[in-house]
C-alpha cells in the first residue's frame, strides 16, 4: 500500500516546486509601478500624508530583500522567501493541531462512556 503515499508525496513536491517557480519568476517580472492605493493617492493629491508602517525597515519590506541591489532579483527572492515562511508556519501549525487532536482522541478512548452494570 505504498503507492498512494508515494503519489501524495510526489504531488506535494510538484506543487511546492510550481509554487516556488511562480513566486520566484512571477515576482521577478512583477511591475514596479505603484499599486492601486498609491496611484489613487497620487491622483487625488494626498500621497504626501502617507507614513511608513512600523515594519518598513524589515528585511522584506517593499516586496524585496534588503541588501540585494537588483530590484528584480530582490523581488524574486522575496517571493520565494514568503512561500517558504508560509509553508513553515502552516506546517508547524498543522503538526501542533494534529498532535493535540491525536492526544484528545487517545484520552477519549481510555475513558469509558458508561459504568458497567453492577459497579456503581
Amino acid at each position: 500500500m505504498k503507492a498512494p503515499r508515494r503519489r501524495t508525496v510526489g504531488f506535494l513536491l510538484t506543487g511546492l516546486l510550481v509554487t516556488l517557480l511562480v513566486a520566484g519568476v512571477g515576482s521577478y517580472y512583477a511591475s514596479s509601478s505603484p499599486d492601486g492605493l498609491e496611484w489613487s493617492a497620487e491622483e487625488e493629491g494626498f500621497m504626501d500624508t502617507a507614513r511608513d508602517s512600523a515594519v518598513a525597515g524589515s528585511p522584506l519590506a517593499d516586496y524585496g530583500v534588503a541588501g540585494i541591489g537588483d530590484a528584480r532579483l530582490s523581488g524574486g527572492l522575496a517571493g520565494v522567501t514568503g512561500v517558504l515562511v508560509t509553508l513553515l508556519l502552516a506546517g508547524g501549525l498543522t503538526l501542533v493541531v494534529r498532535r493535540r487532536s491525536a492526544g484528545s482522541q487517545d484520552a477519549a478512548a481510555e475513558t469509558p462512556d458508561r459504568v458497567p452494570a453492577g459497579r456503581d
